[in-house]
């Protein structure tokens, strides 16, 4: 979260977001790292007042969508295969 707080500081929005994710691809549980995510991503969200029902709404829908990633990935002790990611990946090599 440090370096994504450096890249804000640097106005490197896009930077910041990729680390961010990458915080909450390790940890997911983590609530902070998400709100700073949707602050970045929706500021509409958070000025002038912050849209709490909104907040809920946001934290469901990601947290199904991460339940269907989950449900068809394969995951080993380094990370975690899509499969829709490693068929764009084959079509890519035999293209």
């Amino acid at each position: 979260m440090k370096l994504a707080q450096k890249y804000v500081d640097e106005q490197k929005t896009e930077k910041a977001l990729q680390e961010l994710d990458e915080a909450l691809r390790l940890d997911p549980d983590n609530f902070v790292i998400r709100k700073q995510r949707w602050y970045l991503r929706y500021p509409e969200r958070f000025n002038p007042t912050i849209d709490f029902e909104w907040q809920r709404e946001q934290l469901n829908r990601e947290k199904k969508a991460e339940a269907a990633l989950s449900q068809d990935s394969v995951c080993g002790p380094d990370d975690c295969i899509i499969p829709a990611s490693t068929m764009n990946q084959e079509r890519d090599e035999q293209g």
